[in-house]
């Protein structure tokens, strides 16, 4: 998360923007800007915050879910960014985004406090 914060800010800023929807109602570069912030912010609790994994997990898994519509605006609109320069390409980066979320969720222990609170 760190390092997608860095490339928002840096390196990957134009990649990050050709993602962001037309109808998103505020400038490409401060979506682009804002949602570094909060990577950065989610990055640097993972790391220090040891205490609040399962909630840092739930948020991270919750900012996989908002900006999925930004992969799907870049399928749709058919923009080559982050090197997916095919439709193929693309599609395939839609299946990822549940992955990334289950992982959130299984890397910081929320699936497990989620499983507890089931079966209690």
């Amino acid at each position: 998360m760190i390092l997608a914060a860095i490339g928002h800010f840096t390196f990957q800023r134009g990649a990050f923007q050709a993602q962001v929807p037309n109808w998103v109602p505020m400038s490409k570069d401060m979506v682009v800007i804002l949602s570094g912030v909060v990577e950065l912010i989610l990055g640097i609790c993972m790391v220090f915050w040891k205490k609040e994994r399962v909630v840092i997990g739930i948020i991270l898994a919750i900012f996989y879910v908002l900006v999925f519509p930004g992969n799907m605006a870049q399928y749709a609109n058919g923009i080559s960014a982050f090197g997916l320069d095919t439709d193929a390409k693309r599609l395939a980066r839609l299946f990822f985004q549940p992955v990334l979320i289950l992982w959130a969720l299984w890397s910081t222990g929320a699936l497990k406090a989620f499983r507890k609170k089931e079966i209690s």
